[in-house]
């Protein structure tokens, strides 16, 4: 297996260089940049050009392009035209919050998720099973930024129970204190974007185990005398769980991305809001190092599925 994974690594490379080349086109094709209006309402054309010119924005695409990959196998991203600092240190700051929120929403999500849609597919038309289908339905059916400016005004504002604003609070000046403080700021946002994320793994399981409660090999385990919950354990619950693992790696690389809706609603300072504010201010450097990470992590996301996928199901072997 380990060579079919150095494989798909190695096919990644021209994946990676195509991907970078639409990026740094699409970022340049944006209409405006990143000092008109940025630096002062009365700076004039002339002082515009002299800074466009000093960060080479008239060179020619190709040779701008070049001058940013050097500088990428150097470990240099460029400087931030906006916070003006280099591009890796502030991505690494923001990756740093976007991974405790990432992290909480993804063990809540699966924490949440499968044993309701267990539940559900083990209790099919029972009650139980019928209060989880219009949760399910109700959730898909209510857009997710409403509910997370519902669960903001009510839990944040209304009854005062979570911050609504940052990762840490100002107050925090130790170790301890910084790490409950930063619990507190995601709590709430992670346990809304969970609630909603549970929904697709909610239906698929449900709709898996009842498809395998009537499958041939459950009927003949059962005939043969195995008990219940052994059935339900070594043969229908493996099984139902594929469809959960085919999608695991996606989930974990697009956590690790950051939730565009749930950082913009609690102005949590996350890769996220950073790509947001990057656009708004035409900040290219920002916009390439984002948008090309995000594409790496796709990759590596369809290559981490296909491995947990194979490592679960062992019917199922990457090629």
């Amino acid at each position: 297996m380990w060579k079919t994974v150095l494989r798909r690594v190695l096919i990644m490379i021209p994946e990676i260089i195509i991907l970078s080349i639409l990026v740094f086109l699409l970022a340049k094709a944006m209409p405006g940049d990143p000092f008109t209006g940025s630096i002062g309402p009365h700076t004039s054309a002339a002082q515009i050009h002299h800074l466009k010119e000093a960060a080479g924005l008239y060179n020619p695409w190709y040779e701008q392009y070049w001058n940013w990959v050097v500088h990428l196998f150097h470990g240099n991203l460029g400087t931030s035209f906006q916070y003006q600092e280099p591009v890796t240190r502030i991505i690494g700051n923001r990756a740093i919050n976007t991974l405790w929120l990432a992290v909480f929403a993804m063990v809540l999500t699966y924490a949440i998720g499968i044993p309701m849609g267990l539940y559900a597919g083990r209790n099919q038309n029972k009650i139980g099973d019928t209060i989880i289908r219009v949760y399910t339905f109700v959730t898909m059916s209510i857009p997710f930024f409403v509910i997370l400016v519902l669960g903001l005004w009510i839990f944040g504002y209304v009854l005062g129970w979570f911050p609504t604003t940052g990762s840490v609070s100002a107050t925090a000046n130790s170790g301890m204190a910084t790490t409950l403080s930063r619990l507190q700021h995601i709590v709430l946002p992670g346990l809304l974007a969970a609630l909603f994320g549970t929904v697709n793994i909610v239906q698929y399981l449900r709709s898996e185990v009842i498809d395998a409660k009537g499958s041939d090999y459950v009927r003949t385990a059962r005939s043969k005398g195995v008990p219940t919950g052994d059935v339900f354990r070594h043969h229908i619950l493996r099984n139902s769980l594929l469809p959960i693992a085919a999608f695991a790696g996606y989930s974990i690389t697009g956590l690790l991305g950051g939730s565009l809706y749930t950082e913009m609603v609690f102005s949590y300072p996350g890769m996220g809001l950073l790509f947001l504010n990057s656009i708004s201010y035409r900040d290219y450097t920002v916009i390439t190092a984002l948008v090309l990470l995000y594409g790496i992590l796709n990759l590596f996301g369809t290559l981490l599925s296909d491995i947990i996928l194979s490592a679960v199901d062992p019917r199922v072997r990457i090629q």
